[in-house]
């Protein structure tokens, strides 16, 4: 069976058993469900799991990490009269080859106030983004490059 249905499996069934069947139950359920197939690992053979979990973490941290710090830059500057805003567009190089990874990109960009993806370059190599704040193009690029597609990467990979 696969380790992740397993794992919700046992986050389920905890969740029942606790009388806790609730987001948090359910998380509890999960984290100790992970916990109990890590430690039990050497009897499913080599397989990625435990690798990736603490990666999908890490990408879901980062991105409410720049969700929290894009939505108060905004707010900034839609409350205060002097406007900080300079839009702009930039053509990010992808590493990203599969419609996956590039659509997770895309709209992890887009739900992020601030950025928006626009368009995709016709042989998939360049995803252009408009930035509300763009003060240097190539530190734009760089931070989505080292920021969002590096952990994307790091998950589907």
């Amino acid at each position: 069976m696969n380790l992740f249905l397993m794992n919700i499996f046992l986050a389920l069934g905890f969740a029942v058993v606790e009388g806790q069947l609730s987001m948090r139950g359910i998380a509890t359920g999960f984290a100790l469900g992970y916990g109990v197939l890590w430690l039990t690992r050497t009897l499913y053979g080599p397989t990625r799991y435990f690798q990736r979990v603490p990666r999908v973490l890490l990408l879901v941290g980062h991105f409410l990490v720049d969700l929290v710090l894009s939505n108060f830059q905004v707010l900034w500057d839609v409350v205060t009269p002097s406007h900080i805003s300079r839009p702009g567009i930039v053509g990010v190089p992808l590493d990203a080859s599969s419609d996956m990874e590039i659509l997770l990109l895309a709209n992890l960009i887009s739900l992020t106030p601030g950025t928006l993806s626009i368009d995709l370059a016709e042989d998939r190599s360049v995803l252009y983004v408009h930035v509300m704040f763009l003060d240097d193009a190539d530190r734009a690029c760089r931070e989505i490059k080292e920021g969002l597609e590096r952990r994307i990467l790091e998950v589907t990979r």
